[in-house]
C-alpha cells in the first residue's frame, strides 16, 4: 500500500470520527425538545385543575353573596313585620320571610356542595402538581445527561479536530486537494477499497487497467466511476 494511501485512510478515519460526532450532535436538540415535551401534559392537567378549582371557588363566593343578601332581607322584613300594625301586611311580610328562607336554604345547601367540590378540586390540583414535579425531576434528570453528552461531544470533536488538522498539514499535497473534494462529494468515504475487481465506494466494476494499477500500488488510482481513489482489499 502506498505511503500517501495510508496517511490519508487514518485521516478518512478522523474525518468519519467527526461526522459520527457532529451527527450526535445534531441530535441532541431534538433529545431536548421530546424531554421537555413530556412536560406539556402535566402542566396542561395541573393548568386544568387550577382553573377548574378558580371556578369553583368564584362561584362558592357568588353563592355567598347570594345568601348573605336573603339574610339581611329576612332581618329587614322581620323587622317590618315587628312594627307594622296591620294584619294583612303582617301576614303579605311573612310569606316574603317564607319565601326569602325558603331561597336562604337552597343556597345554604349549594353552597355546602361547592364547598365539598372545592375540596375535591384542591385534591386533584395537588394530585396535578405532584405528578407534574416527578415529571420536572425526571425531564430535569434527562436535560443533564443531554448537556453532559453535549459537553463530551464537543471536547472529543475538538480533540480529533486538531489531530485531523495535524494529519491533514502533514499528508501528501499532492493528493489532499483531490481528497479534500472527494470527501465533500462522496458522503465521507474519499477512499474506498477494491474487492474481486469492484470499488468499495460505488460497486461498480472496474476496469481491468484500474485494478492492474490499484494491485501495483505505485501510485494512486481512481475509480473511472465515481472518481474515488482505491486501495487493493
Amino acid at each position: 500500500m502506498l505511503d500517501e494511501i495510508r496517511d490519508l485512510l487514518v485521516l478518512q478515519d478522523r474525518d468519519k470520527r467527526l461526522q459520527t460526532i457532529q451527527k450526535d450532535l445534531d441530535k441532541l436538540p431534538q433529545e431536548e425538545t421530546r424531554a421537555k415535551t413530556k412536560l406539556s401534559g402535566d402542566q396542561a392537567a395541573v393548568d386544568k385543575a387550577t382553573e377548574a378549582l378558580r371556578a369553583c371557588e368564584l362561584e362558592v363566593k357568588k353563592v355567598e353573596l347570594d345568601a348573605e343578601t336573603r339574610r339581611t332581607t329576612i332581618k329587614r322584613l322581620k323587622l317590618q313585620q315587628f312594627e307594622t300594625r296591620k294584619n294583612d301586611e303582617y301576614q303579605a311580610l311573612g310569606h316574603e320571610v317564607i319565601r326569602y328562607e325558603k331561597d336562604l336554604d337552597g343556597l345554604e345547601t349549594r353552597e355546602l356542595e361547592l364547598m365539598e367540590e372545592t375540596d375535591g378540586l384542591r385534591t386533584a390540583l395537588a394530585e396535578a402538581n405532584a405528578a407534574l414535579a416527578k415529571t420536572r425531576g425526571l425531564v430535569d434528570a434527562d436535560l443533564a445527561s443531554i448537556a453532559e453528552r453535549k459537553a463530551n461531544l464537543l471536547a472529543a470533536r475538538d480533540e480529533v479536530k486538531a489531530e485531523r488538522d495535524r494529519l491533514a498539514a502533514a499528508g501528501p499535497a499532492n493528493v489532499m486537494p483531490l481528497y479534500e473534494r472527494l470527501l465533500k462529494t462522496k458522503g465521507g468515504v474519499a477512499i474506498a477499497p477494491m474487492h474481486e475487481g469492484r470499488c468499495g465506494g460505488c460497486h461498480m466494476k472496474l476496469i481491468a487497467g484500474t485494478v492492474i494499477k490499484v494491485q501495483a500500488a505505485k501510485e494512486i488510482a481512481q475509480c473511472e466511476d465515481c472518481g474515488r481513489i482505491l486501495y487493493a482489499d
